[in-house]
């Protein structure tokens, strides 16, 4: 029996996955909102109470970069050492790992209909691939390829600095500077980012917010509010907003590509790219990424998809610990999944 956690900003996903013929079942999930705990360890503890099971092996994707076992999570109030909360959830074979990192992971368990393609390319793609998710903040992560199978890395690749295209991206970065300083693309590929450049456009004047509209912002989860009216063509400034993100998403998207050499394949990921496929589908997405100057026909090769399986995150914890931790975990636990990898 293996534990696998999603932890995000937002939302804490757990769940226990048993290995079946190669593959990972769900047996059971749990959804916590993050900011309503003190620590991991705490949601962690209450899952386990109430499931009244006890697992062989647990592995835990965190937004936020991980460091010897340890991680100061990146949208949360939280620092969880690995030793400490093995320790306290009372399971040795614990791991953590970067949250993009389990999506990486989870690739290998997902389904064709588990993904939407945005392209078409010719033959088959060979080589890294990559994986960008914005969400509560921006992650990012590599898969390298080693002529046999793929080996996951995680970055922090969401928190370089952005570079501006075009006059009105250039009055954004000069507008996100004075609000943050330094600005990064998480600074407008997140959940708080699309209500960054929806404010931007607002106060230079791109349309009229109305009062209806503005008290929808101050009432609820204001980057949903826009992405909403944007999708249902009900407000002109959060369409705009939505065709800036797109715009911004697409390039950094093929920034991620270019770097990792990422061959084989791009994925979307993360809370936000499911809601807005309807977006991603049209022009504007691919248009920004495939401009990359001399080498557009490179990126124009590569293969982008979208990963509408939420339980990515979760799928990859849980292979990740199966193998990772074949060592601790036992023949018992990793029958069957010796080959996944």
């Amino acid at each position: 029996m293996i534990l696998a956690g999603d932890i995000g900003g937002t939302n804490a996903r757990l769940a226990y996955f048993q290995s079946q013929n190669g593959h990972l079942r769900l047996m059971t999930e749990r959804v916590f909102p993050s900011r309503e705990h003190r620590e991991l360890a705490e949601i962690v503890t209450k899952f386990l109470q109430e499931s009244g099971t006890r697992p062989d092996a647990a592995c835990f994707g965190i937004a936020g970069p991980v460091r010897n076992g340890r991680v100061e999570t990146s949208n949360l109030p939280w620092v969880i050492e690995q030793s400490q909360l093995a320790e306290d959830i009372r399971v040795p074979s614990t791991l953590l790992i970067n949250d993009l990192e389990a999506s990486a992971w989870g690739i290998g368990e997902l389904a064709a209909g588990d993904l939407v393609p945005l392209n078409r390319v010719n033959g088959s793609a060979v080589g890294n691939q990559a994986v960008i998710a914005p969400g509560t903040g921006l992650g990012e992560a590599g898969l390298f390829w080693d002529g046999r199978q793929h080996h996951i890395f995680a970055c922090e690749g969401g928190h370089t600095d952005f570079g501006p295209q075009g006059d009105l991206q250039i009055e954004l970065v000069r507008f996100l500077t004075e609000r943050f300083g330094h600005v990064s693309y998480e600074r407008i590929l997140s959940g708080p980012g699309l209500v960054n450049v929806y404010e931007f456009l607002r106060d230079k004047g791109c349309g009229k917010e109305s009062a209806e509209f503005a008290a929808a912002l101050r009432k609820g989860d204001a980057a949903a509010t826009i992405s909403r009216a944007a999708l249902a063509g009900t407000d002109k400034l959060a369409e705009q907003a939505l065709d800036l993100f797109m715009a911004v998403y697409g390039q950094e998207a093929a920034n991620l590509a270019l770097k990792v050499m990422a061959t084989g394949g791009l994925f979307l990921a993360g809370g936000i790219s499911p809601k807005i496929l309807a977006k991603l589908s049209g022009p504007i997405f691919m248009q920004a990424f495939v401009e990359k100057g001399r080498l557009r026909p490179l990126v124009e090769s590569i293969p982008v998809q979208v990963i509408t399986n939420d339980k990515a995150g979760l799928l990859g914890a849980a292979r990740c610990a199966a193998v990772r931790g074949r060592e601790l975990l036992g023949s018992a636990v990793t029958s069957g999944v010796s080959e996944i990898a």
